[in-house]
């Protein structure tokens, strides 16, 4: 699950599938991580907002942000991104990676409310990322659920 800075809608996204997989009983199955397409925030916990959005929804999460690397194009099935332009970067990215097995796709693709894009709240407020929670929950849901 990538973002750009890996701090606030990558993560969220990573704990709700997490937790979603865990619920489901399918941890065997599932590797889940999240990155970001930059290196700004390596090494960062995640937005305090964003932290408390989880724990509002009775979800924690331990994730540092990392960045995107070679082997990751190599080891996952899915790198699943937020927007147009981490969409981009990543298809730019995989075309240096020889093997990539990765397919790359929009999160937003797997809603059932038709919201393509899971825009960035950094600049917002709580309202903004309860409605990256709320995408995340119902795209992460129906990836889930086509997936397994």
């Amino acid at each position: 699950l990538v973002s750009i800075g890996n701090i606030c809608r990558s993560p969220i996204a990573e704990a709700v599938f997490r937790k979603l997989v865990t619920d489901a009983k399918l941890e065997h199955k599932w590797m889940t991580d999240s990155a970001a397409v930059s290196d700004w925030n390596v090494g960062r916990s995640p937005d305090s907002r964003a932290l408390s959005c989880l724990r509002n929804h009775g979800i924690e999460t331990a994730h540092k942000a990392r960045q995107v690397t070679k082997e990751d194009f190599q080891t996952f099935d899915y790198i699943l991104c937020m927007d147009e332009s981490n969409l981009r970067d990543l298809n730019r990215k995989s075309n240096q990676v020889k093997d990539c097995k990765a397919k790359i796709e929009l999160l937003g693709t797997y809603d059932p409310q038709k919201q393509l894009i899971i825009e960035d709240p950094y600049y917002g407020n709580e309202k903004d990322f309860e409605t990256v929670y709320e995408q995340c929950l119902r795209c992460c849901k129906a990836f889930l659920e086509k997936s397994h």
